[in-house]
């Protein structure tokens, strides 16, 4: 059994996920590589929040469905240049006082695309029983 497996399994035995996701996680971990690197190039950061389907789900729950393209993101990058320096510096400042030290105008072209490439992988599922929230590219 690989060490993948195992965790999954594992997950599965404390609870930590469901058996469907377990089911999901095993054949993502059975997809032989080949399939990964025929991956398409995400163009769309995708939010959705839905009622729960446990009994415990909540009809007044909001459904939620965000479709943001990833080229306004990388427009949002370009805009960041023409940040006048005395704005630029009162954001670093904010960002600072929640501490997060950056400097907003050393974000770069090449942030965004390292950015964009690691999205590519992101998935993130949540489900309370009230809510089934999920985070993902397509």
């Amino acid at each position: 059994m690989t060490q993948n497996r195992k965790k999954i399994l594992d997950m599965l035995a404390k609870g930590q996920i469901n058996a469907e996701e377990a089911e999901r996680l095993l054949e993502l971990v059975d997809t032989p590589a080949a399939n990964t690197e025929n991956k398409k190039t995400p163009q769309y950061l995708r939010v959705t929040i839905k009622p729960g389907d446990g009994e415990h789900g909540s009809s007044d729950v909001e459904r939620v469905n965000v479709r943001v393209p990833l080229a306004l993101i990388r427009a949002g990058v370009k805009f960041t240049s023409l940040i006048p320096n005395e704005a630029a510096d009162k954001v670093d400042c904010a960002l600072r006082e929640k501490g997060i030290s950056y400097n907003i105008k050393n974000l770069k072209d090449e942030d965004i695309e390292q950015l964009i490439a690691a999205l590519s992988d992101l998935e993130v599922d949540i489900e309370d029983g009230k809510a089934r929230i999920n985070v993902y590219t397509e």
